[in-house]
């Protein structure tokens, strides 16, 4: 067997990719700060993942497994590295989960050597996706993601089914596959986040109830849910907190997004809104807060959004989209928010807990119409008036 020379000249091109350092942008709003590489996009991903190297039986070097977008990651901060379980799409459609680690959460991701091989414990699952890392009191690591089937209550081939698939692990390597969660009132969920503390001694989820697979129907925004037996997780009723608003940037469906991050005031949880427009749906990225006790209930919602797509993150497979189910904190209290673009790949935005403490807190809330936002506006720029003497 014979390795082929073309393999050598893409694993030294991807290796200087692999080195690249990564800057901050002259992005600035004062809330955090826009890094200017993604940190992770297909071309990170290992060239054995998608080619046959032996020229015997690869003699054109032809690419056997594409590999189209690498997007949606959790995230976890573990022993002084960052991890990233990104969603990788294939050529086939697709996705899977690979561990990328980096060692300032910056720029240096690699992934290790194989993909995650979930166990196959539901014959009806096409696709998973979109894993969201929690850190649990209880010791270990879990990772709620989308569980995709066909819709077999149609011919519609597009027609698909939503579940929130469960694992655990201790080491980000050896996934324990656990039942899916089941809500008895909502036929469909996706974007699920389990909540990193016990509630009244329970485990709580962030939901989102959806009618059908795109479509919310009757599900108004964020949901909040116990169950006793993570193993088994039934959810009975559903709590609702951030909630889908007219002419906002929730107004077609919300989600949550990574796990909520716990400060002095509460908890803070980054989420994406979306709305619909002329040219399809827009997805950005918000904030909002919710009490340390009580954590279904919002007590700060900052208005408008806290990163949306721009310049060349607007384009992609799913274009005008930013999209986050990860961020981590680390022992400085900076947190690293990970968020896709447009499908297709993933950046980072750095910010520290005061920084996004004040955002959360002392940002005003919106106020519902253009008149009342403007008066808000107003009142703004007549402050800094007087402040300037004018």
């Amino acid at each position: 067997m014979m390795i082929h020379e073309k393999y050598y000249e893409l694993q030294k091109k991807q290796d200087e990719l692999l080195r690249r350092k990564n800057e901050k942008s002259d992005f600035y709003n004062g809330i955090y700060d826009r890094y200017v590489n993604p940190v992770l996009t297909r071309d990170h991903l290992p060239i054995l993942w998608q080619y046959d190297i032996n020229k015997e039986t690869n003699p054109y070097f032809q690419e056997r497994l594409g590999i189209n977008a690498v997007m949606n990651s959790g995230a976890i901060y573990l022993n002084g590295k960052y991890y990233l379980v990104a969603r990788i799409e294939g050529n086939d459609r697709k996705s899977f989960f690979g561990v990328a680690e980096s060692d300032n959460g910056v720029d240096g991701f690699r992934f290790w050597d194989y993909p995650i091989l979930l166990e196959d414990v539901c014959p009806e699952e096409t696709n998973v996706y979109d894993m969201r890392l929690t850190q649990h009191e209880d010791g270990w690591i879990y990772g709620v993601f989308c569980s995709e089937s066909k819709d077999t209550s149609t011919s519609d081939l597009s027609a698909a089914v939503a579940a929130a698939g469960i694992v655990r692990t201790k080491d980000l390597k050896t996934w324990e596959r656990l039942d899916n969660l089941k809500t008895l009132r909502s036929p469909q969920q996706r974007n699920v986040v389990l909540h990193p503390e016990f509630v009244d001694g329970k485990y709580a989820f962030y939901t989102r109830p959806m009618d059908d697979f795109i479509e919310t129907g009757s599900g108004g925004g964020v949901g909040f849910g116990l169950c006793e037996d993570i193993t088994h997780a039934v959810i009975d009723e559903e709590r609702m907190t951030s909630l889908r608003k007219y002419h906002t940037i929730t107004e077609a469906k919300n989600g949550a997004g990574a796990p909520p991050i716990k400060t002095e005031k509460g908890w803070i949880h980054i989420a994406h809104g979306v709305r619909n427009t002329a040219a399809g749906l827009r997805y950005v990225i918000y904030a909002f807060a919710t009490d340390l006790k009580d954590p279904a209930r919002v007590i700060a919602e900052p208005s408008g959004l806290l990163i949306g797509p721009r310049g060349q993150e607007r384009v992609g497979d799913v274009s005008n989209v930013v999209f986050t189910n990860g961020a981590v904190v680390n022992e400085k209290g900076e947190v690293y928010i990970y968020y896709a673009s447009s499908d297709t790949r993933l950046h980072v935005a750095v910010t520290d807990l005061g920084r996004l403490t004040d955002y959360v807190f002392n940002t005003p809330a919106d106020p519902g119409r253009s008149v009342l936002c403007v008066q808000q506006r107003c009142d703004l720029i007549r402050k800094n008036l007087e402040l300037l003497g004018k």
